[in-house]
């Protein structure tokens, strides 16, 4: 075979293939009842964050929009969203903070396992089944050591705690709309968000808070989180827009140093980790400032925005409050390790960086329940054969069997084409060499002229057989040797006479040749010819069959039509389905049985010469 053949054939099997690829339904899915889904990487590595230390279970922000998710194809409440793990077996708890098909925005929170530093985590998000129940559960969405969320989404009504210690505030504060997650609690220095008495904090003991803050102004000693009880008090502020930690028990108030200023205006994470006896403050993730005091024990009441002035009015204010809106308050009672305060402050943000270690993959569309588009199509055209008539499934079947005879053929034909390209390949090898020198021929010796001379080995002889051009070669010989061996007088070469007997008898072979070539080629002309008659022949019987129910119900509906002649016009359809593939290959074989005959007239022509020069007629 020539190297172009040979590639161009890999090239159409590559192709054939790749298609089928594309087509063939995913290897796992989660459940066929969700036709889409898109693959979340989180990814800690150097690629992401760069996180190089231990993070642990995360509760993960996913942040859908119109750039990376069809909310035209989900439900308006999100209540068909589930996230799976990248089994595509296990579900993960998730719940949903906001979701707002005008504005195309949704805010997702799902619990991941484990996220190790240098490994990408990988799992689903499914959607689009548009009889799905919600299945969103805050509570399971933060581990047992997360003692309250608070996303302050609410509109008029106190803020929730999102876990399952019900930490509710027992009064509204002011909603901001478009913070950085959605809604938040604005902070007007005036209105105050009251944290419950519950959230216990015994003495020396762990603790991990952090929240989303913006600041409008930057007032001296400006307080944000405020919790006293008696000589104890925990105070989170900016002086002058320099954040602090302050902690006050019976031997006095201790702050963190000074750092960098805040810039009014832009959002920052801002979390603090009490472990042991060390505070650490946080800024973005990384380590702002340490105070070598303990937490102390505290069980009242905690103030956001603000701390009201004593014996005066609930809404009465100190100069010291702030102004600006916080969002995502966090309150852990274990010590996160910064790897974990990282993570939160850029998996949380909206930066470039944000994206890297939460990226939202493409949707993978399943096509039909959860199978690919070609099974789509399938699924589809078994529906339309169910409104097929008998004269239909008749044409159909006969559709069919020509189908199979012609791909038998074709594939019979593919593997006999290319055995005798080899094949002649192996002969033309041995021909040049030999035809320089046609006396190592012993004319007496039929073995001789089998193996060219001596030249061809059994196993050479083996692979040239199947060759048309060592069929001609074999017949020609043979002629030649009948009239050394008839000689009368002693072989005196070749009269003209004799070369054109040779020459017909060539011919003959190469007649008997192509007709080997050209077998069974029929049963492809037959479905190229027959194929579309046969299956216009099923749809003109269908569509009056389908027109004479009609006349005689007097039903003249869309619904009543429709069937009916889908049905009938797939019987076309099988009819060109026989037509196109038998066309091609009948082509494609067609080309290559008079490439292979050019070949044949070509050796004759050749052979006939070199016997003429090796054996003249004597003088």
């Amino acid at each position: 075979m020539s190297p172009s053949r040979s590639t161009l054939r890999n090239f159409l099997l590559a192709g054939w293939l790749a298609l089928l690829a594309s087509q063939a339904p995913a290897a796992t899915w989660w459940n066929k009842d969700w036709p889409i889904r898109k693959k979340i990487t989180v990814d800690p590595s150097a690629e992401g964050a760069a996180i190089s230390e231990p993070i642990g279970a995360a509760t993960v922000l996913l942040r859908l929009h119109e750039g990376n998710f069809a909310f035209g194809s989900a439900k308006e409440d999100g209540s068909d969203i589930r996230l799976v793990a990248e089994d595509d077996k296990t579900l993960l708890p998730f719940h949903v903070e906001k979701i707002d098909p005008l504005l195309n925005e949704a805010f997702v929170w799902v619990r991941v396992p484990e996220v190790k530093p240098g490994a990408p985590l990988r799992f689903w998000l499914y959607y689009g089944n548009p009889n799905a129940a919600a299945a969103g559960d805050p509570k399971a969405s933060y581990d047992a050591e997360t003692v309250a969320v608070f996303h302050f989404a609410e509109h008029g009504t106190a803020p929730g705690d999102a876990t399952a210690n019900a930490n509710d505030a027992p009064a509204a504060g002011v909603a901001a709309d478009g913070t950085i997650i959605g809604t938040g609690l604005r902070l007007d220095g005036r209105t105050f968000v009251k944290l419950p008495a519950s959230l216990k904090w015994n003495a020396g003991a762990p603790l991990t808070w952090s929240a989303w803050v913006k600041l409008a102004t930057l007032p001296p000693r400006g307080v944000l989180f405020s919790r006293r009880e008696g000589a104890n008090a925990f105070v989170i502020g900016a002086d002058n827009g320099v954040p602090f930690v302050e902690i006050t028990t019976a031997d006095g108030t201790q702050r963190t140093p000074a750092g960098e200023p805040l810039v009014a205006g832009v959002w920052r994470h801002l979390a603090v980790v009490a472990s042991g006896e060390k505070t650490t403050l946080f800024l973005d993730g990384e380590a702002y400032a340490t105070l070598d005091a303990a937490l102390p024990a505290l069980n009242s009441e905690a103030t956001l925005g603000g701390e009201a002035a004593e014996g005066s009015a609930e809404n009465a204010t100190r100069p010291a409050a702030l102004t600006g809106e916080l969002d995502e308050l966090q309150i852990a009672n274990v010590a996160r390790p910064a790897s974990a305060l990282k993570f939160a402050a850029v998996s949380q943000g909206t930066s470039d960086q944000a994206a890297k270690l939460v990226a939202i993959g493409a949707d993978e569309e399943s096509g039909h329940a959860g199978e690919g588009e070609l099974a789509k199509h399938l699924s589809l055209i078994t529906d339309i054969s169910k409104s097929l008539t008998f004269d239909g499934w008749v044409v159909i079947t006969l559709c069919a069997l020509l189908a199979l005879v012609g791909g038998i053929v074709t594939l019979v034909k593919f593997f006999y084409l290319g055995k005798i390209t080899r094949a002649t390949n192996a002969f033309l090898q041995q021909w040049v060499s030999l035809s320089s020198d046609l006396s190592v021929l012993d004319h007496g010796d039929a073995q001789s002229v089998k193996s060219m001379g001596g030249k061809a080995s059994s196993q050479t002889q083996k692979a040239m057989r199947p060759s048309p051009l060592y069929h001609l070669y074999q017949l020609g010989f043979a002629e030649i040797q009948h009239r050394v061996v008839n000689a009368r007088e002693g072989f005196r070469g070749l009269s003209g006479r004799s070369m054109q007997s040779i020459k017909a008898t060539l011919d003959g072979g190469l007649v008997r040749e192509v007709q080997r070539l050209n077998s069974q080629l029929v049963f492809l002309t037959i479905g190229i010819a027959g194929g579309p008659y046969l299956g216009l022949l099923g749809t003109v019987i269908g569509v009056m069959i389908t027109f004479a129910v009609i006349a005689k119900s007097g039903a003249v509906e869309v619904n009543s039509i429709a069937p009916g002649i889908a049905g009938a016009l797939l019987a076309t359809v099988a009819g060109l389905a026989v037509a196109i593939p038998a066309l091609f290959a009948y082509s494609y074989i067609n080309t290559r049985i008079k490439d292979a005959v050019s070949e044949m007239q070509i050796f004759i022509d050749e052979f006939v010469a070199k016997i003429a020069e090796a054996y003249p007629e004597a003088d």
